[in-house]
């Protein structure tokens, strides 16, 4: 009995080692965004939607190279209460690898975060690079899933979420116990639910079922669906998830300035949740709490 408590004694210690570390590492969700790469003569189209669908405001919009090789895009951040975007619209062909990573997770020590994750079990894809505001990162996590991580020079200060987005992760099965184990690592977050018969409706499969995973951590909330890779159009686009109050009202919002509802609304898991495009290109689920 004495062995056992010892051990979990050092276990907890363990843990909570882990999660002092990422506590220093990362801020808060409201700090975190979905990367959106839009054309040039989209961009206020989308940004228009967006805001009118979820609210908030735009900040100023710059023209400025956010790579470390030459490219000029414009660049603003679409601030809402329930999700940021961080929006490019590229004047400039995109060098490889930006456009495919799907969030820019803001970290208090880039070089520290970097040196994190590759011991976690990321792949640096894209090395520290200075930009007009401070410094970035790309990084990989197993099953091809690329991420942004920034710094900037004067610390921004944002008012937190009124629901806080779901970052949502399509992996393998084969993919997926090394991605949740290195992203917890690194996270210092937890698996609050882990559904091995979740309902196929939520990936456009209503006959089937399949494994989700879902984990909170610093940086915000995460979705993982596993999955063989056998789906319909458009479930795998969506990279972020928005929680709202009212669906019927931000679907309305959506459609009239433009979007396109690719999934109507259906019901799962406690939730009502579409799958909408916006103006641009930009899949996104709409997800609200379903009434008892």
């Amino acid at each position: 009995m004495q062995c056992r408590a010892i051990i979990l004694a050092g276990v907890l210690a363990f843990s909570a080692g882990q999660a002092f570390a990422a506590a220093q590492i990362g801020v808060a969700p409201q700090y975190d965004t979905t990367h959106v790469y839009v054309a040039p003569d989209k961009v206020d189209a989308f940004a228009s939607s967006f805001l009118a669908t979820f609210g908030g405001a735009s900040t100023k919009q710059v023209v400025a190279t956010v790579t470390p090789t030459a490219s000029s895009t414009s660049s603003q951040l679409l601030q809402t209460p329930v999700g940021t975007v961080s929006l490019f619209g590229f004047k400039t062909p995109i060098p490889a690898p930006f456009g495919a990573e799907r969030t820019g997770y803001l970290v208090n020590d880039l070089d520290l975060a970097v040196a994190a994750a590759k011991k976690a079990g990321a792949n640096v894809l894209v090395s520290p690079f200075p930009d007009p505001i401070g410094r970035d990162a790309v990084i990989q996590w197993p099953g091809g899933v690329n991420m942004q991580l920034y710094w900037h020079t004067a610390k921004p200060n944002y008012p937190a979420f009124e629901s806080v987005p779901e970052n949502r992760v399509y992996v393998s099965p084969d993919a997926v116990s090394a991605f949740v184990g290195d992203f917890i690592r690194f996270s210092g977050g937890k698996v609050v639910s882990d559904e091995k018969t979740a309902a196929g409706v939520e990936v456009g499969r209503p006959a089937d079922n399949y494994r989700r995973v879902r984990i909170e951590s610093v940086f915000g909330k995460m979705t993982v669906l596993v999955t063989d890779g056998h789906l319909p159009f458009p479930y795998g686009h969506e990279t972020t998830g928005y929680e709202v109050k009212d669906i019927s009202t931000a679907l309305d919002k959506a459609v009239q300035t433009g979007a396109a509802v690719l999934v109507p609304t259906y019901v799962s898991d406690g939730r009502r949740a579409a799958i909408v495009e916006f103006p641009g290109g930009y899949v996104a689920e709409i997800h609200a709490r379903a009434e008892p």
